[in-house]
């Protein structure tokens, strides 16, 4: 069965999150009126977090499952497990979070098989039932049911989308990397950095970015400038950190990482 986790935020401390737009209130707004929410951006922008921060937030449990190839239909609603000389039936992430008015989210739900997506249908209409097709039975969602999924357009192909009959169930909320000041602010809180520091590595960034297309295929994230801030913090140096968290994840060509070196020493001289 697929690996998911049940987050409980009633009791714990809120998750740091720093608002760009208007995306709190739509969520709540959506949440009210029992609106499934697609979140949509670029992988490391900070959507998770987001809805993590919305949990607490919303003072529900959160329920995650990060989706793959072989997710099955089973794995997502349950199925029946040989326990001694007997059969047991197993509920599975998505029916327990129905069953406890959580929010259910499937994280990068393009990478799961579209035969597995098409349980999700009923709960995103007017019906809001989970069937349990081998258990003959239908699970009404309670009000405080919420289903959210996302993913990173940027990784679309012909194989890997969103059916439109999927897409057209949700409402869409856009999540970009933030503004330069507002990304500065967020490394800053989440690394322990200074200002000035974190000021020149949202720069580089910035700059990287810009190289989209241009020989990477991918911009660095703000999740990983974090990771480059957060080693800096604990004495790794400034090149070495942003060597092995800002620039070999996003290529394996050398003469690039060579490129991205000297935009560096460019930054940080």
């Amino acid at each position: 069965m697929s690996t998911y986790k049940i987050g409980e935020f009633k009791h714990k401390k809120q998750p740091f999150y720093l608002p760009v737009n208007n995306e709190v209130e739509l969520f709540e707004s959506a949440a009210k009126k029992k609106l499934p929410v697609l979140l949509k951006g670029p992988t490391g922008c900070g959507k998770t977090r987001f809805l993590e921060y919305m949990a607490f937030q919303l003072n529900r449990p959160l329920v995650t499952v990060a989706c793959h190839e072989d997710l099955t239909t089973s794995d997502l609603v349950g199925r029946y497990l040989l326990k001694g000389d007997q059969t047991e039936w197993v509920d599975g992430p998505l029916t327990i979070a129905v069953k406890r008015g959580a929010i259910f989210y499937l994280d990068e739900v393009v990478e799961a098989r579209k035969d597995t997506i098409v349980v999700i249908h009923p709960l995103t209409d007017d019906r809001r039932i989970l069937p349990l097709e081998k258990k003959g039975e239908m699970i009404e969602a309670p009000e405080e049911f919420l289903l959210v999924v996302s993913y990173n357009p940027g990784y679309q192909t012909i194989l890997k989308d969103l059916k439109q009959s999927t897409k057209q169930r949700f409402v869409s909320l856009e999540f970009g990397f933030p503004p330069r000041e507002k990304e500065k602010e967020i490394v800053c809180k989440e690394s322990g950095i200074n200002e000035p520091l974190a000021e020149k590595l949202v720069e580089l960034a910035g700059k990287i970015r810009s190289l989209k297309n241009k020989g990477l295929e991918e911009g660095v994230s703000t999740r990983l400038i974090i990771y480059a801030a957060q080693l800096i913090n604990q004495n790794i140096s400034v090149p070495e950190s942003i060597k092995v968290a800002m620039i070999n994840p996003l290529t394996d060509d050398h003469s690039i990482q060579k490129s991205l070196e000297e935009v560096t020493v460019s930054i940080f001289n």
